[in-house]
């Protein structure tokens, strides 16, 4: 997890629409759980655009999402009622 974490780091602040410098910029790690060890991202767009910081927002997640794999990294989400009644019917 910790050269995960440091990916992270490193791709935030090559993003160019993001701050690293003048503004607080915190990626870390939270306390485990049953489920996992989530990870916060604390940091600032350059934009102050709303539209503009959810496209950033939504590219930054997207694309750890895909590169979490690269590290031998899975996902978890919490299973809804859906997930259990296509289960049942497989």
């Amino acid at each position: 997890m910790e050269i995960f974490r440091a990916y992270i780091e490193a791709f935030l602040k090559n993003h160019p629409q993001i701050h690293y410098k003048k503004m607080d910029f915190i990626v870390r790690e939270l306390a485990p759980t049953s489920t996992g060890l989530p990870v916060e991202l604390y940091v600032f767009t350059k934009t102050i655009k709303w539209k503009e910081y959810e496209r950033i927002q939504a590219e930054i997640i997207d694309h750890l999402l895909a590169a979490a794999a690269f590290f031998d990294l899975r996902l978890f989400q919490e299973p809804a009622g859906y997930d259990f009644s296509n289960a049942l019917r497989t």
